[in-house]
């Protein structure tokens, strides 16, 4: 467990839960899955002297569910968001760094590399608490992010802290939609090199199943997508809900609506990226079988062209091999060898005439 105390110009680590609220700014309280289960008494507590309020069992549930799919619900005390990320498994980082072509085993390997999982908040007035994975990766980048920002050592974002939980939670949220940016280039290389083995004409494609863990993933994610815009737009709408305050309280919550419609752009650019990519697989599937058609049908072609050929031939042999005396030539010296002129000719002829027809060659 990790313990923060943010104001507007102060960032502090604290060592433990306090007894009381700070008078100025808010806390966070960030801790993985399983503390959260044991801490769960201790903190309950700690809300109540708080806030006067404590998490509801069902939000307690959610937040240690960790296959529950992205979703918002509010009390009168706490808004409660549950936001599945996308990343990548521990040990995968070598399939983000290669940029060399991969067969279909390493594709199956890089579509097996992306990993969803949970992250839950509970955003209090003062107080933020958030429950992660195992990892805490998110939660320790934002610990460091924000040391950085109060520094001015964060040279690329805002040097202002979150002035609120709910700031807090959609900076957060808006990372990990943004860190999408990775897994969408390591999908697009690897079903470019999936396209590439299936629109092969000297290849013979038999990974099928890898073909469809490719669909297969990409229809979870467009799913995971979904839920993620519909939980943001629930909280959009929450936002609209809000009690009216003063003038700063409705310039803050005007600040948030424009941070939340930032962050459901980010999911609905990430969502299209999906469904363009998971047409681009089956448009690929579609072609493969075409190429299948079409080099079935060449040599169906081939083999009846040959067949027109040998026809005539077969017929010329077959009159001449019948048990008459008086056929044509069949006693002369040179018979054999004009029947068999004649044949060459023919066959030379009709083998020309399929050419010109463009029945023949590789090029159609």
């Amino acid at each position: 467990m990790r313990i923060f105390h943010l104001s507007d110009a102060l960032y502090e680590e604290l060592a433990a839960l306090p007894e009381d609220l700070p008078p100025e700014g808010f806390l966070w309280i960030g801790l993985p899955r399983r503390e959260f289960e044991l801490q769960l008494g201790a903190l309950q507590q700690r809300l109540t002297r708080w806030s006067g309020a404590q998490l509801l069992d069902l939000h307690v549930s959610d937040l240690m569910n960790p296959q529950l799919p992205s979703h918002f619900d509010y009390t009168s005390w706490y808004d409660l968001m549950v936001f599945r990320r996308l990343a990548t498994i521990p040990g995968s980082q070598q399939l983000l760094a290669d940029d060399e072509p991969r067969n279909a085993a390493g594709v199956n390997d890089a579509l097996k590399a992306i990993d969803t999982s949970p992250v839950g908040f509970a955003v209090f007035d003062r107080i933020l608490i958030t429950v992660h994975p195992g990892e805490c990766s998110l939660r320790d980048y934002f610990a460091g992010k924000l040391g950085a920002q109060q520094e001015g050592r964060d040279l690329r974002g805002s040097t202002r802290l979150p002035t609120s939980p709910a700031e807090l939670m959609l900076r957060m949220v808006n990372h990990m939609v943004d860190s999408y940016l990775d897994l969408r280039r390591l999908l697009t290389r690897q079903l470019t090199t999936l396209q590439g083995l299936l629109l092969d004409r000297r290849g013979h494609f038999r990974d099928w199943s890898v073909v469809l863990h490719a669909r297969d993933t990409l229809s979870r994610l467009e799913d995971l997508c979904e839920d993620q815009r519909s939980a943001v737009q629930e909280w959009i709408d929450a936002l609209g809900e809000w009690p009216a305050g003063d003038a700063r309280a409705e310039r803050e919550r005007e600040l948030l609506r424009v941070r939340s419609r930032d962050v459901l752009e980010h999911i609905e650019r990430v969502l299209t990226h999906v469904r363009r990519l998971e047409t681009s697989a089956e448009t690929s599937v579609q072609m493969h079988f075409s190429l299948t058609g079409e080099r079935t049908n060449n040599i169906m072609r081939t083999l009846t062209v040959l067949t027109a050929i040998f026809l005539p031939l077969n017929l010329i042999t077959g009159v001449f091999g019948m048990n008459f005396d008086n056929l044509p030539l069949i006693h002369a010296a040179t018979g054999f060898w004009i029947a068999v002129g004649v044949m060459v000719v023919t066959a030379l002829a009709l083998g020309a005439f399929f050419w010109r027809k463009r029945y023949l060659g590789s090029q159609q």
